[in-house]
Order: C-alpha cells, then sequence, then structure tokens
C-alpha cells in the first residue's frame, strides 16, 4: 500500500488489517510510516502490518523498496498504488512533472518491479487509485511532462496524471489477461485527504468543501482489492466508482495506453 500512513491510504490498511491482511505500508516519511504502523497495529489488534521506505518521486527509490521487499520472500496478492500529489509545482528527481512523476510513473515502475511476485503469487490483485478528474484531461502532452506545473492550482496536470492512471491499469489488465493477476483504477469520491495540502490556501477550502471522508473513500479500494464477486474477477482493466464499474473517458484509448506504456519502461529503465 503506497502512502499507507494518511488518508485514504490509511483508511485502506485498517480495512485491510481489520480483516486479518498481512500489510506493508510503503511511505516516504520512516517517522510518519512507523507512526502509522503502530497506531494501526493497536487499532486493530493485528500485528502483521509493517513499514516500507518509498519515495514515488525518485525511480531509486522505488526500485530499493520493491527490492526490500521482494527480498523477504513473502507471496504478494495485492498492490495498492495509492499515493498521490495534486497541487504541487515541481520536477521528480529524474526530471518528470511532479504529479505524473508520483501518481503515475513511481507507481508503474513500483509495479513492474513487482509483476513477477504478483503473478507467482495469483490469484493478485493490483489496484490503482486515479480520480473522476481524469475526464477533464485532453489527452497526454508528453512534451509537457518534462516541466513542472503551470498555473496556481496545477489540476490540468492532476488531471493527466490520473488519466495516465486509468491508462496504465487498463493496458496492464490487457498484458496480465490470463495469468491471475487482475488489476482496477477507481475514483474514490471526492475526498478531504492530504493530497490537497500543497494547494494554496485561499483555493484548498474551495476544492476541499463538501467532500467525502478518508474512511469514505477508502471503500472502493477496499472493494476491489478484497471482493469475492465474479464480476469483479472478470472486470480487470475496467475503472471503477462506487464499488461498480463506469465507463472511463472516451480519451482512454488502449492506442494512447500502449504508448504511455511502451514510453513508461522506456523511462524506467533509462
Amino acid at each position: 500500500m503506497t502512502g499507507g500512513n494518511t488518508g485514504i491510504g490509511r483508511a485502506t490498511v485498517t480495512g485491510l488489517a481489520e480483516r486479518d491482511g498481512r500489510v506493508f505500508v510503503a511511505s516516504r516519511s520512516r517517522a510518519k510510516g512507523e507512526a502509522a504502523v503502530a497506531e494501526i497495529r493497536a487499532s486493530t489488534g493485528n500485528q502483521a502490518v509493517f513499514f516500507l521506505p518509498l519515495d514515488l518521486a525518485d525511480l531509486d527509490s522505488v526500485r530499493a523498496c520493491a527490492a526490500a521487499f521482494l527480498a523477504r520472500g513473502e507471496p504478494l496478492h495485492g498492490l495498492v498504488n495509492n499515493a498521490g500529489v495534486a497541487g504541487r509545482r515541481g520536477l521528480t528527481r529524474q526530471g518528470f512533472e511532479l504529479m505524473f512523476g508520483v501518481n503515475h510513473l513511481g507507481h508503474f515502475a513500483l509495479t513492474d518491479a513487482l509483476l513477477g511476485c504478483l503473478a507467482d503469487s495469483a490469484p493478485s490483485r493490483v489496484v490503482t487509485v486515479s480520480s473522476d478528474a481524469h475526464y477533464s484531461a485532453p489527452g497526454i502532452d508528453f512534451s509537457a511532462l518534462r516541466r513542472p506545473a503551470r498555473g496556481i492550482t496545477g489540476l490540468p496536470e492532476y488531471a493527466v496524471s490520473k488519466l495516465a492512471n486509468v491508462l496504465f491499469s487498463a493496458e496492464l489488465g490487457r498484458r496480465t489477461a490470463g495469468t491471475g493477476v487482475t488489476t482496477y483504477a477507481l475514483h474514490p469520491g471526492v475526498v478531504a485527504s492530504d493530497i490537497w495540502r500543497r494547494v494554496p490556501w485561499p483555493v484548498r477550502p474551495l476544492i476541499t468543501r463538501r467532500m467525502l471522508s478518508v474512511t469514505e473513500g477508502a471503500r472502493t479500494s477496499l472493494y476491489c482489492a478484497t471482493s469475492d464477486a465474479p464480476e469483479v474477477a472478470a472486470a480487470s482493466g475496467q475503472f471503477y466508482d462506487r464499488c461498480a464499474p463506469r465507463a472511463a473517458s472516451g480519451v482512454a484509448t488502449p492506442e494512447l495506453a500502449r504508448v504511455l506504456w511502451e514510453r513508461s519502461q522506456a523511462w524506467i529503465a533509462a
């Protein structure tokens, strides 16, 4: 679980721990991550909750996180790509627009590194938290992915990163068909989570008003990760909202998904 120390991620980890899951919380801050693990253990009574360091804005950290997990020799039945940033300007360590680099490329690299373990552990699932913000993205301007976000809110770049989540999940579903690995992208609802903490104060209250709680926002993530309904297993690659499939944006085509996948593979190999 990426970003499992706060917000929707923490609520999802808590839900998995309450179901007696063995859960790894991957987050950037060791202090916050280990504190969250201790609190989740105490609140759920499940001691099988652990911390792994992960900075999705640095592909070297992503590789180190995957290697640390694989070194344990444990099965992996679920990967929840939950962490995300919004409203932030800047570049990742490897020079990608920050929201795209964290929300998509870091998760792409992590999934790629763990895909063999997921296949060996099948049945397994990859759940990626996207957003209905992806509907507002007109496509992907690949030339813009190497410069910081423009404007005050960064919402156009955020929408592109969430479109990338949907494209990635759909293409992963096509590539893992028949392997026992299924994949889902989802809209958690409009949630008042820490993802909006970097949006400037005059704008942030306007964005976060009337949003769902993080517990409500975790429901679809938990459903996609744990539901034993036959229709879920048959819906690999689809976009979910309110625990049900929903048509993704019309620009989320297989052709664009393939191009994004191939470029992402080249970027993480560089």
